[in-house]
């Protein structure tokens, strides 16, 4: 049997003083699954109602918490005007049940994905993957986490209790008009959001806490670190956990990247202090530093003025209260096992470059291309046999850094220009940041799944 995959590539600080406490979206756990889009309206300024989008809500989505191995029956319903479509993720489900562009479901109508859970425990999320639409579903507010839990995991001396010293943290970037409504596409995001809660703050208990990041913006990358500038660690990527926790203070988030990290906070009770991102430390060509574009003729359409744009900045408060009973105050060293696949195994080498459409000052405007051939959702790029194990070697020649992600399978990075990936990207990864002028190789096995009539897609996250 054959598997069928397509591309798409898409380009597609409001800072205020007063601080408000970070909204954390509900869960709902089990087998069963019922999600309702909706329209709503939702507060991001004190006394203005902003039409949103949300899954059970007026904005954002119920996190989902699932049981590897579980047999998972969702039913999602479309109360909106618009059709849509709804993707996990990172999960590695058939393409009938993936969610992408080619699975619609129209206003008034009902989609039942139905599946066995086979991923590691993460953090996956769920979001609207609607051909020219997905940008404008997901900034309105429809977006939402996924946790998956395994023995491995649970095997871990972990903080897990969910909005007590385990959060989910998704953080976006908007724009609004005059009258405080979303507008997408665009690059004017100056406002920065999270959790839906603009200026947040959150109150953290004084022992070790577990935080976990998705980077929901439909194009900012993001420098996290803290305000104390102290040491924390990354215990998990896109698709599971890392071999041995990684001390950092500086990690990358790219659009659709998800991270888990821990941070003791046991000797700062009464403190505050900030998440941040370090955006002045992007190099040009990110879309985050002071010029998205590599060389400084290129000029991406409304990018600047904006105070974020190359600067450092806060993305959320800590105030670090008392220490809860039955707390976790160690770090485990070791994690668990990953075994990635052997470049040696691969069958075959996919080349793959990215390139803008046009040259010149407006190239960093789009469209993009890969290998010369833009997206149409009536062709397939690739038909790949099952079970084969390949690797994809992509090459950016635009002058902007591509969010690349590819559905149905987890990869492991081999390498960037030839050199070893750094410790944060030696895990199960399914989004990878691809600067201006660099190759990126990664292996992957194309296993289970295939399906003639309904492809999985590559694109850039963007």
């Amino acid at each position: 049997m054959w598997l069928r995959i397509f591309f798409y590539a898409l380009i597609s600080v409001t800072f205020v003083n007063a601080q408000n406490p970070l909204i954390i979206p509900d869960t709902l756990s089990g087998q069963t699954f019922e999600l309702n889009l909706q329209n709503g309206s939702h507060q991001f300024y004190a006394g203005q109602n902003t039409r949103t989008m949300g899954v059970n809500g007026a904005i954002l989505g119920p996190t989902l918490i699932m049981n590897k191995n579980d047999f998972v029956d969702i039913t999602v319903t479309n109360h909106l005007e618009d059709t849509t479509t709804i993707h996990w993720h990172g999960m590695h489900v058939s393409a009938a049940n993936d969610g992408g562009p080619h699975t619609t479901i129209a206003p008034g109508a009902s989609w039942n994905p139905r599946f066995t859970v086979l991923d590691k425990a993460s953090t996956y999320w769920y979001h609207p993957h609607l051909h020219e639409k997905t940008n404008l579903h997901v900034s309105k507010g429809i977006a939402g986490f996924i946790i998956v839990r395994d023995s491995e995991e649970a095997a871990l001396n972990f903080p897990r209790t969910y909005g007590i010293d385990d959060f989910p943290i998704v953080i976006q970037t908007k724009t609004f008009d005059a009258n405080k409504e979303i507008v997408a596409p665009s690059n004017a995001d100056t406002v920065l959001i999270v959790n839906a809660t603009m200026n947040p703050s959150l109150q953290v208990p004084a022992q070790v806490v577990r935080l976990r990041l998705l980077n929901g913006s439909s194009q900012r990358n993001f420098n996290i670190g803290l305000s104390s500038n102290q040491t924390f660690y990354q215990i998990g990527s896109d698709g599971g956990l890392l071999v041995a926790r990684n001390a950092v203070n500086r990690l990358s988030l790219t659009p659709g990247e998800r991270a888990e990290i821990l941070i003791d906070f046991s000797d700062l009770q009464g403190q505050s202090l900030s998440l941040m991102s370090y955006a002045a430390e992007f190099p040009n060509g990110v879309y985050g530093a002071a010029n998205a574009g590599m060389g400084m003729m290129t000029s991406l359409k409304d990018y600047n003025p904006n105070p974020m744009n190359g600067a450092n900045f806060s993305i959320m408060q800590f105030v670090v209260t008392e220490k809860n009973a039955d707390a976790v105050t160690e770090i485990p060293g070791t994690l668990v096992t990953v075994t990635p696949l052997m470049e040696s195994n691969a069958v075959m080498t996919r080349n793959l470059n990215l390139t803008a459409a046009s040259m010149g000052p407006n190239s960093v405007n789009g469209k993009f291309l890969i290998n010369n051939v833009a997206f149409d959702m009536d062709v397939i790029n690739y038909t790949i046999p099952i079970d084969n194990v390949e690797i994809w070697s992509i090459t950016n020649f635009s002058p902007i850094a591509h969010p690349f992600h590819i559905h149905d399978v987890q990869f492991f990075i081999l390498d960037r220009n030839g050199r070893l990936p750094i410790a944060a990207e030696q895990g199960r990864k399914d989004v990878v940041l691809i600067h201006p002028m660099e190759t990126v190789r990664f292996i992957t096995k194309f296993a289970d799944f295939a399906d003639d009539p309904v492809p999985y897609m590559y694109h850039c996250h963007m």
